[in-house]
């Protein structure tokens, strides 16, 4: 009885070191390019030209707040509030799963975080609601200076959408915008099947675009982006459209502006 009580404990102990193991492999994967980065940022990043533009989606290009009109009409005076708590639990979310390995695409964890938000604040919502309120991701809205300053961009660089966006959001994100053929790349998540910050998505630009890490210029309106993208190796550029103080993260971007208008003049040449 002992032994078998001492080989029953060996094999369960070997499946939970299997398992261990296979929960540990994605994350050695990032610790190990993050180590790369670190290397590549201090010996490199400074000195090399850019030679691709790479855009944040939602916040930087498209506005996530979009749905704030419909919002407001179905809750009269509760749509600003149900907005603002969808888009933050929408990234908590994010993060959360990342954390957990428990990858969900953004259109589904975008559903979950709005059903989660409309139970929080006691608004009756049926399916039609959530229908009408996720249609607007598929109709959203560019901020005002996007087409022209983008447009001017793409004269001198080559430029990509890196986004935790499936695929089809961001089809539609571009097509609702009217900017398509302006992007060489719409780059996301779901190819690695983990969210930002985690160094993978980061390492789909590189890889797709074809040049350095250091020959990439990142923007993002989300600080934590921002300096995730530096930790990766990129240059970047944090729009701040709201004078927003700086997070406590150990890392800066390399250069600020309340507007992608202003993107061309702090652009390392």
């Amino acid at each position: 009885m002992r032994g078998q009580w001492i080989l029953g404990f060996a094999i369960i102990m070997g499946i939970v070191k299997g398992v261990a193991g296979f929960a540990q492999a994605p994350q050695e994967a990032d610790v190990m390019l993050a180590q790369e980065s670190a290397m590549t940022t201090g010996e490199q990043g400074s000195k090399q030209r850019i030679k691709a533009l790479v855009f944040d989606a939602y916040g930087t290009l498209f506005n996530p707040y979009t749905a704030q009109t419909v919002s407001e009409e179905l809750f009269p005076g509760r749509g600003s509030e149900l907005v603002r708590l969808w888009r933050a639990k929408q990234l908590e979310y994010t993060w959360l799963r990342s954390l957990m390995g428990r990858y969900s695409d953004f259109w589904e964890v975008t559903r979950a975080a709005l059903e989660f938000s409309c139970r929080a604040l006691n608004l009756s919502c049926t399916s039609s609601i959530y229908e009408r309120l996720m249609q607007t991701y598929l109709e959203i809205e560019p901020y005002p200076e996007i087409r022209q300053a983008l447009q001017e961009l793409s004269s001198d660089y080559p430029l990509a959408i890196l986004s935790n966006g499936t695929p089809e959001m961001l089809q539609a994100a571009v097509k609702s915008s009217k900017l398509e053929g302006v992007f060489s790349h719409l780059l996301s998540v779901d190819e690695v099947k983990i969210f930002k910050t985690s160094p993978r998505v980061y390492q789909l630009a590189p890889e797709k675009i074809g040049v350095g890490r250091g020959e990439i210029a990142f923007v993002s309106s989300n600080y934590w982006d921002a300096v995730g993208a530096k930790a990766f190796g990129f240059w970047t550029c944090w729009v701040n459209r709201s004078n927003a103080p700086p997070e406590e993260l150990g890392l800066s971007p390399d250069a600020t502006v309340s507007s992608i208008s202003d993107l061309a003049k702090v652009l390392p040449h």
